[in-house]
Parts: structure tokens; C-alpha cells; sequence
């Protein structure tokens, strides 16, 4: 299968989760979002049935979040195989050089108060 036809099918399984439970009711851009998640299960051999138990199982109640829900499930629970799309690759925690608290970021550096801290007074970073 192409990747245009398991980003088709992923789109499509989305879409139906909301007849398997109407609490997972996903807008348009949250699926278009979505999709390329599912492909990658896809790519890496999940059957649609896989993917569904993966998204549904177990739900928390009531389902508050779903799109996000989906996006964390569809990440830890990936199967092995190539790396994530970009989208969903998580942004590694770092200390703050000035501070040492944690934030999240591609790279080491200062937290955001440190930064505005720092803008705010240059004379005394």
C-alpha cells in the first residue's frame, strides 16, 4: 500500500471512530493532524483492528481531550519500526543554564522567565 493510500485509510479509520464511540468525535483539522500517526502504524504493519484497540481500549470517562488522547496513544504505543513523523516526536526536557528548572526544548538554554528575565535587564544577564 502507498503512503497516500494509508494516509486515505488513516483519515478514514478517524473519521469512524466516532461510530464505535460518541465521545471521540475529531473535527477535520484534528484528523487531518491525526493521519499521519495512523499511516505510520500502518507502514510499520498494524492492521486497522490494531489501531482501533489501540485508540479505543480503555477509555478514560468521560473522554474530554479525544484528539489529544489519540496523539499520545497513537506516540508511546507506535510498534517498532522507522522514527515518527516530525509532528510527533516529543521535544526533549532541558535544565536552564540560569535557573535549573526544566523546560522543554530542542536545545540546552535558558527558560522562557530566564530569557524575558534577561531581555528585560541586559545588565544583569
Amino acid at each position: 500500500m502507498s503512503t497516500r493510500a494509508h494516509g486515505q485509510a488513516a483519515a478514514l479509520l478517524l473519521v469512524r471512530l466516532q461510530n464505535q464511540d460518541g465521545e471521540l468525535v475529531l473535527t477535520e483539522e484534528q484528523i487531518d493532524f491525526l493521519a499521519p500517526g495512523v499511516a505510520a502504524w500502518f507502514e510499520r504493519g498494524a492492521s486497522p483492528a490494531a489501531v482501533r484497540k489501540a485508540l479505543t481500549e480503555d477509555l478514560p470517562r468521560p473522554v474530554r481531550f479525544p484528539a489529544q488522547l489519540m496523539r499520545h496513544r497513537l506516540t508511546v504505543s507506535l510498534p517498532s519500526g522507522r522514527s515518527l513523523p516530525a509532528a510527533y516526536r516529543p521535544v526533549p526536557m532541558q535544565n536552564c543554564d540560569g535557573c535549573d528548572r526544566a523546560f522543554r526544548a530542542p536545545e540546552p538554554g535558558h527558560c522562557d522567565e530566564c530569557n524575558e528575565n534577561t531581555y528585560a535587564n541586559p545588565a544583569s544577564g
